[in-house]
């Protein structure tokens, strides 16, 4: 590892600790002794950058421990300051300077304000960023590359390596030139932690019914059959596509069978009409729910019987669970990050499952299968180009 690098590693694979420990030896702490040997005097300031949920759960608290460090000074067997903050906040950290930044589920990605003020952190810093899933393509490399000095801005990269499709009317890549350099680059700061998984993820597909005719109502006469008036949008399609998938019975009865034999389980899920038929549903006169989503931050719950309804935008990330090897996707995301962030919050590395159940709910719909096939495809689902290409009409063959 070294300062600006990005430090790869699989959901629970222990990233937070490996960045702390890198921390710990460069203040001038050492590993791999038997007695714990205290950093300088004083450390440069920590500041951790992290997701709203991991600040408020406490837990980097518990990763700061065995460096004998806290957020509290009076815990903190050093006078540094440590700060744990989220993504939300970290305009607020500017103004820092000669401090090590730790960013946490990295989220420099284009080319907005959360990016700006990162670039701003990184010339006067040292750093290093945290993620599972790093980029997928050159484009979200590059904030890094500039932080990094590997170029000036955003505009010598585009110069440089990008070639835009004159025939598109908005700014779309066609192609990607000198890639060669990109890939040096890209492997200079990429650090892959290298780790066996002792647990093996078994992914199942249950497959459920729909309403065949009303989604094909739906379909021919773009109407909201819920609000009374027409649809307008791709975007708004797509939701009443979903709806009508999603509410089927069928579904509900599926997710009940699998709750009978893995009565502790965590339950994806995407809208809120979905919350609602989740919490109607009847999982047992013993089985406790709770929910972690816009609405509610509630913690997970204990004993024998529970369940545990998140929604995918508030918490695929930034927390773990070692008490139960279940989760169901009660409906899809369209992201694939997303969905494998979720998948990620049940195999950690001390989890004392080996083995691991993931059921996926879904229907044999247009869009139930054509959201499987982008997220089999790692990518990012694209409802624009699913409706243009869906309901193009037939042309006649004479």
């Amino acid at each position: 590892m070294k300062n600006g690098c990005i430090l790869c590693g699989g959901v629970g694979s222990g990233k937070s600790r490996t960045a702390l420990a890198y921390y710990y030896e460069k203040n001038g702490g050492q590993l791999n002794t038997t007695k714990y040997v205290r950093m300088r005097q004083k450390p440069k300031d920590l500041y951790i950058i992290t997701t709203a949920r991991k600040r408020d759960t406490l837990e980097w608290e518990g990763e700061l421990s065995p460096f004998l460090l806290s957020t509290n000074p009076e815990a903190s067997a050093y006078p540094n300051k440590v700060v744990v903050d989220s993504w939300n906040n970290i305009a607020k950290y500017k103004g820092v300077a000669n401090a090590f930044f730790i960013f946490d589920e990295q989220r420099v990605v284009g080319y907005g304000a959360w990016t700006k003020a990162f670039l701003k952190i990184a010339k006067s810093n040292d750093w290093i960023l945290l993620s599972a899933t790093p980029g997928d393509t050159w484009q979200d490399y590059i904030p890094v590359f500039i932080a990094n000095g590997f170029y000036r801005n955003k505009t010598e990269f585009v110069d440089n390596h990008i070639v835009y499709d004159w025939r598109a009317k908005f700014p779309k890549i066609d192609r990607y030139v000198n890639t060669g350099r990109l890939v040096r680059l890209r492997n200079n700061i990429l650090i892959t932690m290298d780790f066996e998984r002792k647990t093996v993820r078994h992914h199942e597909d249950i497959f459920v019914r729909y309403d065949i005719s009303a989604y094909k109502d739906i379909t021919r006469n773009r109407w909201n059959i819920w609000e009374e008036r027409p649809i307008e949008t791709a975007s708004e399609l797509c939701y009443a596509w979903r709806k009508i998938v999603n509410s089927d019975e069928s579904r509900q009865i599926a997710l009940l069978e699998i709750i009978e034999d893995h009565p502790k389980a965590i339950i994806f899920y995407n809208f809120d009409y979905e919350l609602e038929i989740l919490k109607s549903l009847y999982y047992g006169e013993k089985t406790e729910v709770a929910e972690w989503n816009g609405h509610k931050h509630q913690p997970i719950p204990k004993g024998d019987n529970w369940i545990y309804l998140v929604q995918y935008n508030a918490g695929a990330e930034g927390w773990n669970c070692i008490s139960t090897d279940t989760i169901i996707f009660y409906s899809q995301n369209y992201s694939y990050k997303m969905m494998e962030q979720a998948s990620g919050r049940i195999d950690r590395l001390n989890t004392k499952f080996t083995d691991l159940y993931y059921f996926h709910l879904k229907s044999r719909s247009g869009i139930d299968l054509a959201i499987s096939r982008a997220l089999s495809e790692k990518k990012q689902f694209n409802e624009q180009r699913y409706v243009t290409n869906a309901t193009k009409p037939l042309r006649r063959v004479i």
